[in-house]
């Protein structure tokens, strides 16, 4: 199950997760360094990293969880932010270019008709980018932070995940090698943790961030139905009578 978004916004506003925002945005930042007129969104939670791109991109928008619930985003201006199952997203084919997977994965019911829709979404240039936690880093031992909540995830286990639905990871990353303390002194040290451990220890980062692109000439693997299949399954199969 995901965290209540009331959790996931409540995090951010600590300095913990202000640190956390900072580290992660500025790997989401290396990978993605120019998205000028893309079409951008983010799943799960991942409004603290969508901010930098709204003046940017042509368009952003936020689809949260049913499970999780949805908040008002962004705090000025028009909303950005929607309500939605995750394996049925209210989008049409090929809507967006990027999409951002953050606090997604590791809560969800349902990740294999999840990709699919992320598949189904994303235009046939586009790149995916999941954050997710790293099961051999020490947030993901932490509960008192959203990495340390649900399935964590090592490089090898996203990768796979991601070609068996059709995608290509093309590049990945490791990030968030501050311990999740809240001690002051070692958030104001956060930049030099993140240097020394991307050297000297890069296995043990909180987050993995891995790219990839969409796989279009593949044979189609046998599939899940999402819910939105199975309820006009159902309707449209007749129904026996008895006499």
């Amino acid at each position: 199950m995901y965290r209540d978004v009331v959790d996931l916004r409540r995090f951010y506003e600590t300095p913990l997760g202000q640190t956390t925002r900072r580290v992660i945005r500025r790997r989401v930042r290396e990978l993605w360094p120019d998205l000028r007129g893309q079409r951008v969104l983010g799943l799960g939670y991942a409004a603290p990293y969508l901010r930098q791109f709204i003046a940017e991109a042509s368009h952003v928008a936020a689809a949260m969880p049913a499970s999780q619930g949805v908040v008002f985003w962004p705090g000025e201006g028009p909303g950005l932010a929607t309500l939605a199952d995750e394996d049925d997203l209210p989008f049409g084919d090929m809507s967006f270019d990027r999409v951002l997977v953050v606090h997604g994965f590791e809560g969800a019911e349902h990740r294999r008709p999840m990709l699919r829709e992320i598949w189904r979404v994303m235009d046939a240039g586009g790149r995916l980018l999941v954050v997710a936690a790293n099961r051999s880093g020490v947030w993901a031992r932490t509960e008192r932070t959203p990495f340390g909540q649900g399935s964590p995830y090592s490089a090898t286990q996203l990768e796979a995940m991601l070609r068996d639905a059709l995608f290509v990871p093309e590049r990945s990353t490791r990030g968030l090698y501050v311990p999740p303390f809240r001690s002051r002194m070692l958030l104001a040290g956060a930049g030099a943790w993140e240097n020394v451990g991307r050297r000297w220890f890069p296995t043990f980062g909180g987050v993995n961030l891995i790219e990839a692109s969409k796989q279009l000439y593949a044979p189609t693997p046998v599939r899940e139905l999402t819910r939105a299949e199975r309820q006009r399954l159902i309707a449209s199969t007749p129904r026996l009578t008895q006499r």
